[in-house]
Protein backbone atom coordinates (compact mmCIF):
# COMPACT_ATOMS: atom_id res chain seq x y z
CA UNK A 1 0.00 0.00 0.00
CA UNK A 2 1.26 3.40 -1.02
CA UNK A 3 0.86 6.34 1.67
CA UNK A 4 1.20 10.22 0.94
CA UNK A 5 3.97 12.04 1.99
CA UNK A 6 1.72 13.29 5.00
CA UNK A 7 1.16 9.73 6.54
CA UNK A 8 4.53 8.60 5.98
CA UNK A 9 5.84 11.65 8.50
CA UNK A 10 3.05 10.81 10.73
CA UNK A 11 4.26 7.14 11.14
CA UNK A 12 7.89 7.86 10.91
CA UNK A 13 7.28 10.35 14.20
CA UNK A 14 5.29 7.62 15.97
CA UNK A 15 8.17 4.78 15.53
CA UNK A 16 10.37 7.87 17.31
CA UNK A 17 8.07 8.87 19.96
CA UNK A 18 8.05 4.68 20.35
CA UNK A 19 11.88 4.05 20.62
CA UNK A 20 12.37 7.48 22.36
CA UNK A 21 9.81 6.10 25.35
CA UNK A 22 11.65 2.78 25.64
CA UNK A 23 14.66 4.39 26.24
CA UNK A 24 13.16 6.43 28.94
CA UNK A 25 11.50 3.70 30.73
CA UNK A 26 14.29 0.73 30.16
CA UNK A 27 17.45 3.31 30.27
CA UNK A 28 17.21 6.95 31.40
CA UNK A 29 14.99 7.01 34.28
CA UNK A 30 17.65 4.44 35.93
CA UNK A 31 20.88 5.72 35.04
CA UNK A 32 19.80 8.53 37.01
CA UNK A 33 20.07 7.00 39.89
CA UNK A 34 19.90 9.15 43.08
CA UNK A 35 19.21 12.26 41.30
CA UNK A 36 15.48 12.98 42.43
CA UNK A 37 15.64 16.00 39.87
CA UNK A 38 16.69 13.70 36.92
CA UNK A 39 14.17 10.87 37.99
CA UNK A 40 11.35 13.63 37.85
CA UNK A 41 12.06 14.99 34.70
CA UNK A 42 12.37 11.57 32.89
CA UNK A 43 8.98 10.52 34.88
CA UNK A 44 7.36 13.46 33.23
CA UNK A 45 8.78 13.24 29.81
CA UNK A 46 7.82 9.83 30.07
CA UNK A 47 4.36 11.07 30.45
CA UNK A 48 4.41 13.27 27.41
CA UNK A 49 5.97 10.65 25.35
CA UNK A 50 2.70 7.89 26.03
CA UNK A 51 0.58 11.18 25.28
CA UNK A 52 2.08 11.90 21.93
CA UNK A 53 1.99 7.90 20.92
CA UNK A 54 -1.57 7.98 21.93
CA UNK A 55 -2.30 11.16 19.45
CA UNK A 56 -0.15 10.23 16.97
CA UNK A 57 -1.54 6.74 16.85
CA UNK A 58 -4.97 8.30 16.52
CA UNK A 59 -4.35 10.70 13.34
CA UNK A 60 -2.49 7.68 11.33
CA UNK A 61 -5.72 5.09 11.97
CA UNK A 62 -7.42 8.17 10.47
CA UNK A 63 -5.15 8.13 7.36
CA UNK A 64 -4.93 4.54 7.07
Amino acid sequence: MHHDNHTHNLLEQLVTEQKSLWRIKNMYGKDAGDCEKCREFWEKMKKDKEEHIAELTDLVKSHL
